[in-house]
């Protein structure tokens, strides 16, 4: 099939999004459904929640956060988080190195983009290690299995930069304001659609009525 025809469902997300963290069960199963349907294809497109700062994380946010985690895990039961981080760690309101990597992993390895999105979130989320230091991003790259001088390299190369420019620009024009955010592209129209972060069938069910 001409991939011109096929439909295009993208999935809009911030490796450090926590909300991300916690669909993220329920998405690889959608995805997984997904692959199965030659209309349709899936492509993942960087949001950019924060961008580069080497300022600490202000207190009043450092102090929410936690809250929004435990709300998550509220929301969407068996989403697991180590709070050691904020006792362990310097955060930093800055999530665009951890995008960055997302699309270095991409340019070395097409297949190593979801392990480097997923080996970000286990870094954060469960090992309380700071994805907005390069030092962190460039041991997860090597847990992976990429060459971590090569990673290193290209991490803030001027091609790394433009090509994220490039999806930040393509997520305004489809209009994602929150991560994670589904649009879907049939022929010229662009659906917002509506997802369940604890039901892969409700979530199918949203994406299919739009097709």
């Amino acid at each position: 099939m001409d991939t011109n025809d096929q439909a295009i469902l993208y999935y809009v997300h911030d490796p450090m999004c926590s909300w991300c963290w916690g669909f993220h069960k329920t998405w690889s199963q959608v995805e997984t459904r997904l692959s199965r349907d030659h209309n349709l294809r899936v492509e993942y497109l960087l949001g950019g929640l924060a961008p580069d700062s080497n300022d600490p994380m202000p207190a009043a946010l450092r102090s929410a956060i936690p809250n929004y985690w435990r709300r998550i895990q509220e929301h969407i039961p068996g989403t697991e988080f180590n709070y050691d981080f904020w006792e362990k760690c310097e955060p930093r309101r800055s999530t665009y190195p951890a995008c960055r990597a997302v699309i270095t992993a991409k340019r070395m390895d097409p297949r190593k983009e979801k392990d480097m999105i997923l080996g970000i979130q286990q870094a954060y989320y469960l090992q309380a290690e700071n994805p907005s230091d390069d030092s962190t991003l460039i041991e997860v790259a090597q847990r992976i299995g990429l060459n971590q001088t090569q990673f290193a390299k290209q991490l803030n190369s001027k091609t790394t930069n433009q090509l994220f420019d490039d999806q930040l620009t393509l997520t305004f024009k489809l209009g994602a304001r929150s991560f994670p955010s589904l649009v879907l592209k049939v022929g010229q129209r662009l659906h917002q659609i509506s997802f369940d972060y604890n039901s892969v069938e409700a979530t199918i069910s949203y994406i299919r009525r739009c097709l």
